[in-house]
């Protein structure tokens, strides 16, 4: 079974699907990154489907279901990268990805954290105190 490597870029992790998502792979997916945000405090999600041409049910709400579990934990999730057929293939399914924030990009995603956790800090400013810039990256076999 392939599983979605999953990123640490300050206190927020990246999640790149490249892969087709089987049900197997979503599931394990779901777990994977509920474990990671455990174990780093991460504070954002960030959810690049770039590479996704299409979108069935079962991935959006595999995407709806990440959101939650994130917010739970304390995390702020944004999907980015989504293509106009896959938001009006969403659209035409009635999903409409309640707490999932999205942006255009993965730059635009982790403003929109950044602003966000600004907020919940009680900033103005809209900067992130973290401040850190390290790498981390998790695939297990």
């Amino acid at each position: 079974m392939e599983r979605v490597p999953i990123l640490k870029i300050g206190d927020i992790l990246l999640v790149s699907i490249q892969v087709d998502m089987s049900d197997q792979t979503a599931l394990q997916l779901q777990e994977d990154l509920a474990e990671r945000i455990v174990a780093t405090g991460s504070h954002g999600v960030i959810i690049d489907i770039t590479a996704l041409d299409i979108v069935d049910s079962f991935v959006g709400r595999m995407l709806s279901t990440i959101a939650s579990i994130s917010k739970v934990l304390d995390a702020e999730t944004v999907v980015v990268g989504m293509r106009p057929a896959v938001a009006i293939t969403l659209v035409e399914l009635g999903l409409s990805l309640n707490g999932i924030r999205t942006a255009l990009n993965v730059e635009r995603g982790m403003e929109l954290i950044a602003a966000a956790r600004a907020d919940d800090l009680g900033h103005s400013d809209g900067v992130d105190d973290a401040g850190d810039t390290d790498v981390e990256t998790t695939a297990s076999p």
